[in-house]
This record gives C-alpha cells, structure tokens and sequence, in this order.
C-alpha cells in the first residue's frame, strides 16, 4: 500500500508521492484536477510567496477558501513554508472571522474573492494579519494581493523552515455551539498519526477515489484529504453537499469507492430516487454525529457493495473509536472500539473503569490528541487529564459511554445533554433513535426545557419525510411503544428544517427558541405560544 509508511511530517507524503507518481490525479474538484506533481509545484510556490512575505516558522496563516485545488495547495504550501494553517469555513461571517483571526493572531489570510467584502470588514478588525491573498482577480481591493499571479511569479525554491514532528501544523476552531470558538492545538506528529490509523482500519489504499463534501476546515473532511495525500489515492472534491443530485452523479461517473459523509447528508440521500444502485462504493464512513440504525437498510439498498464504518471522534482527537462493518447488524447502535494504537477508558467521577452497561465518561489515551486549546488554559485543563502513566496527558470528552462485555462501545449522550426529568437521567440520544424507526420520520432532534413539576420535561422536534402526514400526537403514541415512560417525549414539533452546525450536527444549544422564531415566521405557533 503505498505512502503506508508512516512519515515525519504531513508534507512528506506530498514530497514522496509527486516523486514516485508525479501524473497521477491527486484532487478532481468541480472545475479542474491537478496531479502530484502539479499539487506540489502549487504548493511550493505557494510556500515561496509566504517566505518572500516575511513568514517565519510557526506563524500561522489563515485560509478562507472554499473545497478546492487552491485550499489544498494553501495547506500544503503553508506546512512547506513553516506555518501553521487555519482553515476557516467559507460561509463564517465577518464578525467571527475577524475573532479567527485576532484568536489565532494570524499573519496572513488567503481568502476567495468573491469573499473580499467580508474580509475587508475583518482585517479592520484584526490589525496582526500582515498580508491578505484573494483568488479569482479580485486583486488590488484594500491592497489585496492577486494569489494565481503571486503564485505563477513565485520560485519552487524555498528555505528548510526546521520543522520537527512536534511542531503545530493547524489550529482547527470548534464551530462554536457552545460558545466562542476554540482553536484546537494540533501537531505534525497527530496528523500523521491519525491518518495512519484512520488509513489501517478502514483498509484504504492507492487505488481509492474519495469523493469529499465535508468542509476542509473541519477534522472529518480534513482528513480526506490528508488520507488521500498519505496513501496517494484521488480526491473527488465537493464544494458542498448543496446540489445531491449533482454530487451523486458525480459519485457515479468518477466511480468513487469511498463517501463519507454525517447524518443528515445520509438521510437525504435515502429519501431521493435512484436509477440504479451505487455499485463503485466500497466503504462508507459516519462521524461527527450519531447515524440513526433506522438508515442502515436504506444505505444497504443504494450502496450495496459498501462496508459501513460506524465512527466516533471529535476535533480534540480527531477519531475515537469505529465499529468493524461486519458487527453493524448485531450491534447497530455502537461505535465499537478504539482506533489502532489508542486506548479508550470509559471511567466513573472517582476515575475507576466502569462495569459493562454502567454509564461513564469517554477518556482517551494516544498519539493523535490535541496539545491543547490555543491561549486557552482553563479549557485545555478541563478537557486534558493526567493518565494512569505518570506524565501522561489524556484527553476527557465530557460525553458519557457504556460499553458492553465484548468492551465494544455505546454513545449515550453528551454531557450537556443528558435531561433530569422526573428523578431519572434520559438519554436525547435514545429518544431520537426511537424517533428515527417511526415510518415518515426524516430527522429528529430531542432536547431538555424547564418544567416545574418534571426539573425537565422532553422535547422533541422532527422533520418528517417528503409526503408524510403523521400529527404529534401519532408520534407520541408511537415513542410510547417504543420507550419508557418517562423517556417519552412531553410535546413534540412537527418543523420543517432543523438548525445545524457548520459541520452538520444539529445545533441543540437554545434549539427552541430558535425554532420559535422561524415558526412565527412561518405562522405556526411558536414553543412559547403552545
């Protein structure tokens, strides 16, 4: 399997791979490809232009660029050069980008042009970033440097910026759903270590085409194309996953053999019609957010040669855990077990390892977790732990597990989510699994509100297929088959649409009075009003 091996740093791969297969097609985007080679002469002179600007090693480099040639050839270029990339997700506003930026005191930003008002609205703001590259001719705004003539009057030669294996490579900010966003902390030596063992279980390899509609400024979609670099396979690159029906057309004729995508991009693709099945797809992959079991038929039906990898991670570590897709039938709601070379403890509040079936916090020891939250103490001290080693630091994802007597493990729920009603702990999870078996049901959220006889009473809000005509009521009596008693929803919201995060989990933070206000736009009775 070649690029296996594990290397130094990131860019390794890029450097060996363009050597032994300089023509191969290393990203297709939506317009154009580039070859290894033709990846690595961008990304050189990419890394030659932030040199001649003055980049020093460690200075970080903001990228607001879309899914495309041009950001893949940033990242590399900034890693060439010495930098520390930050990839900033393109429909990020002003105000936040200007945080970004001030947060990560980036030196320079790359950014799209047809982005260039925004970004003049930020570096108003955000006095430390030094130069600013726009794409696509928008050159000369406010002193904006046109990046495709920057690049094609730059050298290949640049300087050895001394780069080791424990130096920063990214800071990858959280979305933010919990309050202002936190730069994530990680090293060359993590990346490549995740994209190693990522690349072992999911049994990837040179020959793999992965078509990609994550955004790149989040670890999951990220990794794609760190995987695809690593083992010197092809990127089929997505802008987003606004189109479907054009994506998986694309899916078809570039016969992708791998797709890995969350929840909700899973249940449109199960709800749409479908010539014929998607027989080119060897390897599906969930993460970011639970898949409901209720989607696995349905996955099975439209890529029927697919292997599907239940998977739980978060930007702290990338990835966690994943289940082997041959235990996906017999235990359809876990994630499985560590990735190879990590350890996961699920521990009680005294620290000790908890039985099978009782309910503990995820802690995981390896290589691939953060060094911590970037100017960010008291945070990086809530989530990294002393280990059983001493000198160890392990990482506590303050979201509660179980796992079973095969050690195999089971999402419960995240901290913040776990509802007190009625003296007993519900899981959001569970519930919202329920909800997802009920026939008409598209996607469900559950979540906790005020309740002076229950502390909390459940909530729940759902998105119903295409053509469905269940009331809330119907779907009280059917949870009330399915669950107990106090797990059963107290009201339920018939919505169309569910708020989401920038990397597709559903935003549960103030979910109702967020839906309030679009229900009264729509002339529903709002939470409130019921």
């Amino acid at each position: 399997m070649q690029g296996s091996t594990p290397q130094p740093l990131i860019q390794d791969s890029l450097l060996s791979i363009a050597a032994a297969r300089p023509d191969k097609v290393a990203i297709s985007d939506e317009t154009h490809e580039c070859t290894y080679a033709g990846l690595l002469d961008d990304a050189l002179r990419s890394a030659a232009v932030l040199q001649g600007a003055g980049l020093a090693r460690g200075d970080r480099v903001a990228l607001y660029l879309d899914n495309t040639v041009e950001c893949a050839s940033a990242i590399f270029g900034t890693l060439l050069a010495g930098g520390i990339f930050v990839v900033v997700y393109t429909q990020t506003k002003a105000e936040k980008l200007a945080f970004i930026l001030n947060d990560s005191e980036a030196a320079f930003l790359v950014a799209e042009g047809r982005s260039a008002s925004a970004v003049a609205e930020a570096i108003a703001h955000a006095p430390n970033v030094r130069a600013v590259y726009t794409t696509h001719g928008e050159g000369g705004q406010a002193g904006f440097v046109e990046l495709q003539d920057a690049i094609a009057n730059a050298t290949t030669e640049i300087r050895d910026p001394g780069t080791v294996p424990g130096d920063l490579a990214a800071l990858i900010y959280t979305s933010g759903t919990t309050g202002r966003p936190k730069g994530v902390m990680m090293s060359h030596a993590s990346f490549v270590f995740a994209v190693g063992s990522i690349a072992q279980y999911l049994r990837l390899n040179a020959d793999d085409r992965i078509l990609n509609v994550l955004p790149l400024a989040f670890t999951y979609g990220l990794n794609q194309l760190l995987l695809t670099v690593s083992l010197g396979s092809t990127l089929l690159l997505e802008r987003s996953f606004a189109f479907p029906a054009k994506t998986l057309n694309r899916l078809r004729d570039q016969e992708a053999t791998v797709f890995p995508a969350v929840p909700t991009v899973f249940a449109t693709v199960i709800g749409m019609e479908h010539e014929s099945p998607y027989d080119s797809v060897r390897c599906l992959t969930n993460a970011a957010a639970g898949l409901p079991p209720a989607y696995h038929g349905g996955l099975e039906r439209i890529f029927p040669n697919a292997a599907l990898y239940r998977m739980y991670g978060l930007t702290e570590c990338q990835r966690v855990c994943y289940l082997e897709p041959h235990l996906v039938s017999k235990k359809p709601t876990s994630v499985g077990r560590a990735i190879p070379g990590t350890e996961t403890l699920v521990l009680d509040r005294e620290g000790a390892p908890v039985e099978p079936g009782e309910v503990g916090m995820l802690h995981v020891r390896g290589p691939h977790i953060m060094a911590g939250y970037w100017r960010s103490p008291e945070l990086t001290a809530h989530m990294l732990r002393d280990g059983p080693i001493p000198g160890e630091t392990i990482l506590c994802t303050q979201d509660y597990f179980t796992l079973d007597d095969d050690g195999d493990l089971y999402f419960v729920d995240r901290s913040d989510d776990i509802i007190k009603t009625r003296g007993e702990k519900v899981s959001s999870v569970e519930v919202e699994n329920a909800l997802h078996s009920i026939d008409g049901i598209k996607t469900a959220a559950v979540i906790g509100v005020p309740d002076e006889l229950l502390d909390q009473a459940v909530r729940a809000y759902v998105v119903l297929e295409e053509g469905a005509l269940l009331t809330e009521q119907e779907i009280i009596r059917a949870c009330r088959a399915l669950l107990e008693s106090f797990m059963v929803p107290k009201r339920v919201s018939v919505v169309d649409a569910l708020p989401q995060t920038e990397s597709g989990k559903t935003r549960k933070r103030n979910l109702a009075e967020q839906l309030g206000a679009s229900l009264k736009l729509s002339g529903r009775p709002s939470p409130k009003d019921e």
